[in-house]
């Protein structure tokens, strides 16, 4: 390019940004938004933010800006919560105008809007009272929902009985586990380990969660005008969605057939009732794309997440062996060996019962959380955030509050336990987020966590392959923090 070229392209480069730099300048006036660092055109603060740790990210942002601050992720203007008062304040006390879900491109183009997790209003209203009504307080016919835990955590001990005490990953047999869970409120059946269909229901929510904790989601969520166009992983991401709503489109045809509305069996049963109840009502949202969706989401927030909360809580025991003393002793004082482990018992283990909650707290799954939004124009502190603001209330920072949780980077189940060692609550443990949208899962979740994981100490005795002390804990933190690799073996306890 010659000089006069060169020159040229800098005048219109400088004038452009002088333009975006006013209008954000005047956007700020205008709404008097928090503070927050100066974005670029078109890319927003993205260079300012460490993408394989982001919590660390926006903490450093939040020591300069405060608990409350705007970033722009390209051209998508974001408020950031940053500690447990402002999340409190904005999720609890003003619970109803942040409780919309903020967009993640990747998910939006997919979902479109249907389901439990990402949709909004009226809709978003109607299929979560259904759902939390349904998992609490249906027993999904004859059996309970902790019967079906009970019975899935004695498979899981005979999965691992079967390693006799060999090296192994455990990531495939704790991956199974929870999803099956999730097969018995949905359709009422487990599948075998070992089934061709369920193996490959499997592979797809494993891969889906891979994809959608890469960086290519950030990449794909910061060009939302050029994101249809361009190739990636993002496409395998939507074919999977697809493959998992036709697996679960395929059960509800099944029970379609034979559905008793008097007597339903499952959640499908339950949601099929409903649809026939509420056909002639043009408001209702309880139809079949709904339900497929809502299918998709149960099995991605409670199969993944709860497998790796399992597989990072094993690494953790491992890598402390008093703590596992500790919970064999419980463990052998209230239950014994002969007696499955019931929900009941958690009152009874306090030691058991705070290691669970802190492997949550420490592992801290979902950093970031899941955005929410504004649903109308809110004067919030001393700022004013307009309708459809995207809101990240950060959990990382409160997961970690010191003052909470004296030495926040260290593992110490005493973070849930009181001089005399009994269990203690805190209102700053929210994994599972708080406020209206926090999830609807979290009841399901901690019955498994704690079935799951006192069954297997009551089995066995976990041995590290190499030394305890070598075991690393941390990986990247992208939108979840997931656990390393690792091999250990389960010895007859």
């Amino acid at each position: 390019m010659d000089p006069w070229g060169l020159t040229t392209a800098a005048l219109l480069a400088c004038v452009l940004f002088l333009i975006f730099f006013s209008l954000r300048r005047q956007e700020f006036k205008r709404w008097k938004l928090p503070p927050g660092p100066t974005p670029l055109p078109f890319i927003g603060n993205i260079l300012q933010l460490d993408f394989k740790n982001l919590p660390a990210s926006f903490s450093q942002l939040a020591e300069k800006y405060g608990p409350i601050y705007t970033l722009y992720f390209g051209t998508q203007r974001v408020v950031v919560l940053h500690g447990y008062n402002i999340m409190k304040e904005a999720l609890i006390d003003q619970g109803d105008a942040f409780k919309d879900r903020g967009i993640i491109p990747m998910v939006e183009d997919v979902f479109k809007g249907q389901g439990v997790v990402f949709s909004h209003g009226e809709r978003w209203k109607q299929l979560r009272r259904f759902s939390l009504m349904t998992l609490r307080n249906f027993g999904m016919g004859k059996r309970s929902i902790e019967e079906r835990v009970q019975e899935e955590a004695q498979c899981l001990v005979e999965e691992f009985r079967k390693t006799k005490g060999q090296a192994t990953d455990p990531t495939f047999i704790l991956g199974c586990a929870p999803c099956n869970v999730i097969c018995s409120i949905l359709f009422r059946d487990r599948f075998n380990y070992n089934d061709e269909k369920f193996l490959y229901l499997m592979k797809l929510l494993k891969e889906n969660f891979e994809l959608f904790n890469s960086p290519w989601v950030q990449i794909y969520s910061l060009l939302p005008a050029f994101r249809v166009y361009l190739p990636g992983k993002h496409k395998r991401f939507f074919r999977n969605v697809e493959d998992i709503k036709h697996f679960i489109l395929e059960k509800v045809k099944e029970h379609q057939k034979i559905l008793d509305a008097i007597n339903p069996q499952d959640y499908i049963d339950c949601y099929l009732s409903k649809m026939q109840q509420e056909k002639d009502n043009p408001q209702s949202e309880f139809d079949l794309e709904n339900l497929l969706a809502t299918g998709a989401n149960l099995f991605v927030a409670g199969t993944e997440t709860t497998s790796s909360t399992l597989r990072y809580g094993l690494l953790l025991i491992l890598k402390h062996p008093e703590v596992q003393a500790k919970i064999h002793e419980e463990i052998d004082r209230v239950i014994g060996r002969n007696r499955v482990p019931s929900i009941k018992d958690r009152q009874d283990m306090p030691y058991t019962d705070a290691v669970v909650h802190e492997v949550q707290r420490f592992i801290d799954l979902l950093p970031l959380n899941l955005p929410h939004a504004v649903n109308q124009d809110i004067q919030f502190q001393q700022y004013f955030l307009p309708k459809g603001t995207t809101i990240f209330p950060l959990l990382s920072p409160v997961l970690n509050d010191s003052k909470e949780f004296p030495n926040p980077d260290q593992f110490d189940p005493q973070h849930f336990l009181d001089m005399n060692g009994k269990f203690k609550k805190s209102d700053y443990f929210m994994p599972f987020s708080t406020g209206k949208r926090s999830c609807l899962g979290e009841g399901l979740a901690m019955m498994e966590l704690f079935l799951f994981f006192t069954t297997i100490l009551q089995n066995f005795t976990l041995k590290s392959v190499g030394d305890p002390k070598e075991i690393s804990i941390r990986t990247n933190r992208i939108r979840f923090s997931l656990p390393p690799y690792y091999q250990l073996c389960f010895l007859p306890h």
